[in-house]
């Protein structure tokens, strides 16, 4: 094995780091895809230093990933940055506070209301059809509802 370790080419590790973003596209979340980098950071390497010696070569290839990974993670943790539209695909949310008529009598604590080009679930009191109601809560698809 040792002799093997001896002898590794640029092209070795450039297939190294093909088949590491090879199995990144089976869903590693990043990880792979970085260390993949890395490899071929070793194979640019190794190709212009070609008496590399091995154990330089494994050394780089260690710090190398430690730094694409350091750097994928910093990434991803300074993308988490508050959206100018909060709401964004929160379906619903967009109506707290705002006024609609009821589509259907709340009967037993159950109608609708029609909003936008939608008909969405409320639950409050009992209401007649026509009542305006004004939206204050969500629970999953139910909206929740007073009198307005």
């Amino acid at each position: 094995m040792i002799e093997y370790l001896q002898h590794l080419s640029p092209w070795q590790w450039l297939a190294f780091g093909t088949l590491l973003l090879i199995l990144e596209v089976f869903g590693a979340g990043g990880y792979l895809l970085w260390i993949g980098v890395a490899a071929a950071g070793v194979a640019l390497a190794g190709f212009v230093f070609p008496a590399l010696p091995w154990a330089l070569q494994f050394v780089l290839f260690g710090v190398l990933s430690i730094l694409t990974a350091v750097y994928w993670w910093r990434r991803q943790r300074s993308g988490k940055s508050p959206s100018e539209q909060p709401g964004l695909n929160q379906r619903g949310q967009e109506f707290l506070g705002r006024r609609f008529a009821l589509h259907e009598a709340i009967v037993d604590g159950r109608g609708k209301i029609k909003a936008g080009d939608s008909l969405w679930l409320v639950t409050g009191p009992d209401l007649p059809q026509g009542s305006e109601v004004r939206v204050i809560g969500q629970d999953g698809v139910l909206l929740r509802v007073e009198a307005a």
